[in-house]
């Protein structure tokens, strides 16, 4: 069997790992069978198709461990010794079956092969028994492993749409007649972010219906940056809308930006005033509001063609005559859509820096005008809209044929709208101004980032969006359902743990027991999650709303441990008891978390988060500083089995009869766990 390996690159999400296979195999020496080629991208032949289909490569984009391993194997190298690759596996297999997320991948391949091509490295089992299980796993099933077929499809990498239907049962109603359809390859779709805030769920529907039509139509996604306004945009907003537009498994075949077409704008709106579709205007912003209100026509319309040219002229130049004017378009006075009269194209911005051009521009374009006339020259088949934008439809085609450009297909979509939550972002920057939020990734927001943060996993998130379809009818969504799918995906594969309260404890005497340790599986229907540690002691500790539920003479289960009969309560609320071992029936007993009292137990923080605001439906008249939520962040002090020494950032467990967690932060000693939601809908996580 021969795997010949074609490198530099291979893309995951639009991160690069190319890069180890050249290395990482010149720097282990090739592994029989094996054959590094160069070339354009990663290609796996397989010299005997019913060995292996072919070498799984994929690796998480949001983990820097392809070059971790990189460098811990050259350690190990370097000392001739195979602990440090083994102590550095042990750690990170603690919490995983694999060095990277639930299924093998080059990380996996290239430590597995550092051990095996060298005979004097040997993982001892007691020193090591993480990276022990998970080297003998991969010895006794590397066949199977193997065999694994990669995916480098785009909109395979979080799920391809067949999994996606299994987490909802339902695909949603997909089936889209697009309009002007020519050919499926003809098809050139468009997600314009502006780079004023973090992308919230609602973004995320816009950009996935935008890719998922691109890709089953086999067309063109574009990714275009509306910066447009330099007042609001910031290169840390575009840097954050890609990186979470590659969480959700979107890879754009193009990047473009409004700015880079700010030339060619200007020479359409010279085209326009030139012949008499726009007009300077002097009134001001309230004059100009009103005149649209009452259907008032500006006493600058019907100013001659000449003087029009003269003032814009001088709009360009920036002079003091010129500041005092916009420029707005000659549409239709007499519509009912207000949008269509005389929309406003042009106006000035000073002393506020471009992201990307500085100080090149002070004439900017406004997004009514520039977004169809750039869908136009970028090729844009069909300009998907949320249904928000249904009203400027007439506009979007308008601005195209006044600008003699071709006007693209329009398709409305229904906005995604979710109870108990703030869609805007010019809202959302409010909290995050005020200081009433930890950023844009609280995990108390509706951006990627923030549900993120809280425990979404994208395979759910891209399932519940996909699982909505392409429906124009407007709902408000309750939250329940989509992270009920997230329970879905963490379930089957979160380590089970213990966690007690702190303060609110008390402590349960077993006679007759010697302190002493036992494993016992990490997830009783999943084998493959692993084992744990469980110290059993005399003395105990157990939550004191349990202690207080116990009668003396009840026998309980304690979990993990066995059946023990209570005989004793003292004034304080601690208690005696006597250990059961022959009885086993564990049927109608109370099942009892509790820890041994003993000095390896974690210290912990668990948050949990309900809404930021009390109404369930926000209006555009609300004043948020009256509908916050006071008591949307509540801490409580834990101590946890000693197992979660372990846990790092972005690890996700179930702590028993408490629910799912996900590690937020490691604080020293402290681990800080923030709830996920489980979509039971519990009334109290309302507000």
């Amino acid at each position: 069997m021969v795997i010949k390996l074609e490198y530099p690159s291979v893309r995951v999400g639009g991160d690069p790992l190319g890069s180890l296979v050249p290395v990482a195999w010149e720097l282990l020496g090739c592994p029989p069978g094996f054959e590094v080629v160069e070339g354009s991208t990663y290609r796996i032949d397989d010299a005997d198709s019913n060995q292996m289909e072919c070498l799984r490569l994929m690796e998480d984009p949001s983990t820097k461990s392809v070059s971790e391993v990189e460098g811990v194997i050259q350690s190990a190298v370097d000392s001739q010794s195979v602990d440090g690759l083994a102590s550095w596996l042990n750690t990170k297999l603690v919490f995983r079956s694999y060095v990277v997320g639930y299924r093998p991948t080059v990380s996996d391949l290239v430590a597995y092969y550092a051990i095996l091509s060298r005979s004097s490295w040997k993982v001892d089992p007691r020193r090591f028994r993480f990276a022990y299980r998970w080297y003998r796993h991969m010895d006794a099933d590397w066949e199977s492993i193997a065999s694994r077929k990669v995916e480098v499809d785009v909109i395979d990498l979080e799920g391809s749409w067949a999994e996606v239907a299994k987490l909802v049962g339902s695909q949603g109603s997909w089936k889209i007649n697009l309009p002007g359809l020519v050919d499926d390859r003809s098809v050139v779709t468009r997600f314009p972010p502006e780079p004023s805030g973090y992308l919230h769920i609602g973004h995320a529907k816009a950009a996935l219906l935008n890719d998922f039509i691109a890709r089953t139509h086999k067309g063109t996604l574009v990714i275009r940056f509306d910066d447009t306004n330099p007042v609001k945009e910031k290169a840390e907003f575009e840097e954050n809308i890609l990186k979470d537009l590659q969480l959700l498994g979107i890879a754009p075949d193009r990047i473009e930006y409004s700015s880079d077409y700010f030339d060619r704008l200007l020479e359409f709106a010279d085209k326009m005033v030139r012949e008499g579709s726009a007009y300077p205007d002097k009134s001001s912003q309230d004059e100009i509001r009103e005149q649209r209100m009452s259907r008032v026509r500006s006493p600058y319309r019907d100013t001659a063609v000449e003087e029009n040219v003269r003032l814009w002229e001088e709009m360009k130049k920036g002079s003091e005559e010129g500041k005092q004017c916009v420029l707005r378009a000659k549409f239709n006075f007499e519509s009912d859509s207000g949008a269509m009269r005389d929309p406003t194209m042009y106006r000035f911005i000073f002393d506020i820096p471009h992201h990307r051009t500085g100080f090149r521009y002070f004439l900017y374009p406004l997004y009514d005008f520039a977004c169809p006339v750039i869908d136009s020259l970028e090729g844009v088949t069909h300009a998907l809209r949320s249904a928000e934008y249904s009203d400027r439809e007439e506009q979007y085609k308008e601005f195209c044929r006044k600008a003699g450009v071709r006007v693209p297909e329009v398709w409305v979509f229904s906005r995604l709208n979710f109870t108990y939550t703030v869609m805007s972002k010019r809202k959302l920057a409010w909290f995050v101004d005020k200081g009433y939020v930890d950023g844009w990734s609280d995990p108390r927001f509706p951006t990627i980032q923030g549900i993120r943060r809280r425990g979404m996993q994208i395979p759910a998130l891209r399932a519940f969006i996909l699982s909505q379809g392409a429906s124009k009818n407007a709902a408000l969504m309750e939250w329940d359902k989509i992270w009920t799918i997230n329970k879905t995906v963490i379930d089957p594969i979160a380590p089970r743990h213990t966690a007690i309260d702190r303060i609110n404890s008390t402590s349960l005497v077993v006679r007759g027991i010697k302190t002493h340790e036992k494993m016992c599986p990490k997830h009783k229907k999943n084998a493959t999650v692993g084992m744990k540690s469980v110290t059993i002691a005399s003395n105990v500790i157990l939550e004191y709303d349990d202690a207080s539920s116990i009668e003396v003479g009840e026998t309980v289960t304690l979990m993990d441990w066995g059946n023990v009969r209570i005989t004793q309560r003292t004034e304080d609320g601690s208690m005696e008891a006597e250990y059961l071992p022959e009885d086993t029936d564990f049927r109608r007993t109370k099942k009892l978390t509790w820890l041994a009292r003993i000095p390896e137990l974690v210290p912990l923080v668990l948050i949990k988060y309900r809404h930021l605001i009390t109404k369930k439906k926000l209006e555009e008249e609300d004043t948020l500083d009256d509908i916050i939520n006071p008591r949307s962040k509540m801490e409580e002090e834990c101590l946890g089995d000693p197992n979660l020494v372990h846990l790092q950032a972005g690890d996700i467990i179930q702590l028993e009869r408490r629910g799912y967690y996900i590690c937020d932060a490691v604080d020293g000693p402290v681990r800080i766990l923030i709830e996920i939601p489980d979509g039971r809908g519990k009334p109290e996580d309302q507000v």
